[in-house]
């Protein structure tokens, strides 16, 4: 009985020290293969960014456009847009947008920005931004690279102090590269294009789903339009993908025609439903 019992407990120790040495490299084993699944299996965001290079849709003509903002069918502010050509195959937007009537009194802002882009590549060169409150100024200067953005930014009731940041990730669009871009792709009905865009302090995913066509009035004339889906997601600091705070989403219609100018925008926000209208638009000389 005593034989058995020790034969018994000298298994039972053996197979506990196979189980202990197996262990270590069971566990190692399965993290790896895991970790190479998770590689090859499961893509991560940066894999379905659009590379489609820029698309063959005739680019856009010199214009003067004129936007009201607001909700509820109330304007809150106007915006004066001028897009232009320059020497060097650049292309130019200047904006200017105010506050007006009862909103100004409450929240005074105007707000300035200037873009310069690669006419060829569609690729922003740099771009400013001013934006001027009751009591604070605040100036944003973004100049991009091809490895990503430098920004450098001052506020403060004067000149402020300047802040310097830079953010690496190759391809990046702002926004106005980022409407040159998308309007000379196909934007065939249900296409999806996912682009990286850095407006001013922070990059966003932008995902752009085209719906359909459609017809659609604004202040500026009836027009035949491309309706599209804008979704947002922030980059975090280890580029991990973050909900936009103050942005939910939007829909977006662009004039389906040689031009392909933004008609109007209507954006889900923390405080509702908020718009832009296209109120006027005149073009400088004549398509080629």
């Amino acid at each position: 009985m005593k034989t058995e019992l020790r034969e018994g407990w000298k298994i039972r120790a053996l197979r506990a020290a196979v189980v202990r040495g197996l262990c270590p490299g069971v566990i190692a084993s399965a993290l790896f293969f895991a970790f190479v699944a998770t590689s090859f299996c499961l893509p991560t965001w940066q894999s379905t960014v659009t590379k489609e290079p820029p698309g063959n849709f005739a680019g856009p003509r010199p214009l003067r456009a004129l936007y009201h903002f607001g909700w509820s069918g109330f304007t809150a502010a106007t915006g004066e847009v001028h897009f232009n050509k320059l020497t060097g195959n650049r292309f130019q937007l200047e904006a200017a947008g105010r506050t007006t009537g009862l909103v100004r009194a409450l929240w005074r802002l105007d707000v300035n920005y200037h873009a310069l882009a690669d006419g060829e590549t569609l690729r922003p060169i740099e771009s400013t931004q001013t934006e001027a409150y009751r009591f604070k100024k605040i100036v944003t200067h973004l100049v991009f690279t091809n490895s990503g953005v430098a920004r450098t930014r001052t506020e403060g009731p004067g000149a402020g102090t300047a802040k310097a940041r830079e953010f690496a990730f190759p391809g990046l669009f702002d926004l106005h590269t980022a409407l040159l871009y998308l309007r000379s792709q196909p934007l065939k009905d249900h296409t999806i294009y996912r682009i990286v865009v850095y407006p001013a302090t922070s990059a966003y995913l932008a995902t752009i789903t085209v719906l359909g066509r459609e017809k659609i009035a604004v202040h500026a004339g009836t027009y035949n339009a491309i309706k599209a889906d804008l979704q947002l997601k922030r980059l975090g600091k280890n580029l991990e993908l973050e909900p936009h705070r103050k942005f939910h989403r939007a829909t977006v219609w662009i004039s389906d025609d040689a031009d392909r100018i933004p008609l109007r925008a209507e954006a889900q926000i923390f405080v509702g439903t908020v718009f832009a209208d296209l109120h006027s638009v005149e073009f400088e000389g004549s398509r080629p």
